[in-house]
């Protein structure tokens, strides 16, 4: 099975991930197509101050979205909010600081944000961690799993209500694609068994967000 799925996984990348297929692709990516403007729409975005997530960030605000910054590193988040906004001009960029390997508190932080906010048009889920070694949370599960799946599925379970009280709700989730050459184990998803590797743990969970380290 292992075979089969990095054959796949390898033919898969030649076909869409290498500078010929992306000059393909290319041809038909309508530029005015994402021209949209965004005002008075909200968007919370986890991961945001690097990576996919600053990029999504920047884009959202130039286009004059509302922008929640959902991010673990106060000082990183607080640079590419700043960075945003003089680049944008756009003022609308809350940074709110949470670790998603502490489900608990993202669950209260969920909660507290549908207080504090009215509307929430679209959730980001873009944030993602590898673990150079096993660790538990607060509550006795294995980061990884708690970041890349228990925290991502409370935090959007909990957004929902929010979510569906505003116009044209969406929920967005950003992958890898470490699960096609991995298969799922269900039956350790706390990697409580086996030799722990850090970089195979996030491919062998339900969701693979963007690989990058705790650091970032």
């Amino acid at each position: 099975m292992s075979l089969y799925r990095n054959s796949a996984w390898f033919l898969k990348g030649l076909t869409e991930f290498t500078r010929s297929a992306f000059l393909t692709a290319a041809k038909r990516f309508v530029e005015k197509d994402i021209d949209v403007a965004l005002a008075g729409r909200s968007f919370m975005i986890t991961g945001a101050n690097s990576g996919i997530g600053r990029a999504t960030a920047m884009a959202i605000a130039k286009r004059g979205g509302t922008l929640h910054m959902v991010c673990r590193n106060k000082d990183k988040a607080e640079e590419a909010r700043a960075d945003i906004v003089k680049e944008t001009g756009n003022k609308e960029v809350y940074v709110h600081i949470l670790d998603l390997s502490e489900t608990r508190k993202v669950w209260e932080f969920a909660e507290a944000f549908k207080k504090k906010y009215k509307a929430l048009n679209v959730l980001i889920n873009n944030a993602g961690c590898i673990m150079t070694q096993r660790e538990v949370n607060a509550e006795g599960l294995e980061k990884s799993f708690a970041s890349n799946v228990l925290g991502v599925y409370i935090l959007t379970k909990a957004l929902i209500p929010l979510l569906e009280k505003s116009a044209d709700p969406r929920v967005v989730s950003v992958s890898s694609g470490g699960m096609l050459v991995q298969k799922l184990r269900s039956g350790n998803l706390q990697s409580e068994r086996g030799h722990y590797d850090g970089t195979m743990v996030p491919a062998h969970l339900p969701t693979a967000p963007p690989w990058r380290s705790r650091n970032s």
